[in-house]
């Protein structure tokens, strides 16, 4: 309904257009025998219905093309931080400005007053735009020692503070839950970043046919109800869906790109994609790895076999934390609490392994 009253206000803008048009034509020609009286209503009338029809019919084409150009535009915008976009625009207009002041001079002079007229608007735009972007850093200053002005005392004693980077979290950290918890103790500083394309996945992953899946779905559901509700912690949904990218990794690669953030996750094939793309990452695996005890070997500790090893001899055991402990002759201790002396231990990019053999 409102496309069809949308076509027919597009019709009756080309209808009258097409009236306004001929009549302001054949004002403008002495003595046009159509231009006059009767003959000019109705010859305005029929160019009218002309035009009005011709926008009518093409009015889905036209607007299908307007989508596509502001898809275009909107893909090619979203590459620029959005401080250089608005001081680019604002040079443009002082550069529109000062040309609107100089174009009356240009159009003055004979023949070539048009076309001048014209080229300096063009220049002086172009000009406003990379003078406003080179001068980007100084203004920022400017502000900044304005902000600082009250005491000279004031200027020396502050330091500048880096802004912090936001943290844009993917699909698989909401769902591991621990970013709850680390944000609780304080570790994570900044805005968070939920995506909207995220929101998405998780709601699609909660309403899967699959148990399991639901289940995960719902408990990522659940974590970010609790990051955003009784943390203590800035959180933004991300409205960014970049439609041209086909993955979510790519999309999470390519907003922190764009907001110049990092990337929360525990996925390691997406962290070794984002260093190669130059996308700085905090993956919660390595920081959970980075502070389970260090184990020396010779060292010794109590564990519980729980299970058979790859190895015909081995057992298999775990510390609170899930470090698995490899017992070298394990086996025929399964669902036994022995002393285990440690031989070796292997850090992987999985996690870290502990080897060891009972104590006798």
């Amino acid at each position: 309904m409102i496309r069809k009253i949308t076509r027919i206000i597009i019709g009756l803008l080309g209808l009258t257009l097409g009236m306004t048009t001929y009549t302001a034509v054949t004002k403008a020609i002495p003595n046009f025998a159509f231009g006059q009286g009767t003959y000019g209503l109705v010859g305005s009338i029929a160019v009218g219905i002309v035009i009005g029809l011709l926008f009518y019919i093409l009015e889905p084409w036209v607007l299908n093309k307007f989508k596509d150009m502001a898809k275009v535009v909107d893909k090619e915008i979203s590459r620029y931080p959005q401080t250089d976009i608005l001081l680019g625009s604002i040079g443009l207009i002082v550069g529109f400005v000062i040309a609107y002041l100089v174009s009356g001079l240009m159009s003055s002079i004979p023949i070539f007053g048009g076309i001048l007229s014209f080229l300096t608007y063009g220049f002086m735009g172009y000009l406003g735009i990379r003078v406003a972007l080179k001068s980007k850093d100084d203004l920022f200053n400017i502000v900044k020692i304005g902000k600082l002005a009250p005491s000279i005392k004031e200027k020396t004693a502050k330091k500048e503070v880096k802004a912090i980077p936001p943290k844009i979290l993917d699909t698989s950290v909401i769902i591991d839950g621990r970013i709850a918890d680390i944000c609780k103790t304080g570790f994570i500083e900044g805005k968070l970043i939920i995506p909207k394309f995220v929101l998405d996945e998780l709601q699609h992953i909660a309403d899967s046919s699959d148990d399991l899946k639901r289940v995960r779905g719902r408990r990522g559901l659940d974590i970010l109800s609790i990051i955003q509700k009784e943390l203590d912690i800035e959180v933004e949904i991300s409205e960014a869906r970049f439609d041209d990218i086909a993955e979510v990794d790519s999309k999470l690669l390519k907003l922190g790109q764009v907001l110049n953030g990092k990337v929360v996750t525990n996925d390691y094939n997406l962290n070794k994609v984002a260093q190669v793309q130059g996308v700085e990452v905090l993956n919660i695996n390595e920081l959970a790895n980075a502070i389970k005890p260090v184990a020396i070997p010779g060292e010794e500790m109590v564990v519980q076999v729980v299970k058979e090893g790859k190895e015909n001899s081995q057992g298999i055991a775990y510390l609170d934390d899930g470090t698995m402990i490899v017992v070298d002759g394990g086996k025929r201790h399964i669902g036994e609490t022995i002393r285990v002396l440690v031989t070796s231990v292997l850090q992987t990019p999985a996690g870290r392994m502990i080897f060891g053999k009972p104590k006798n």
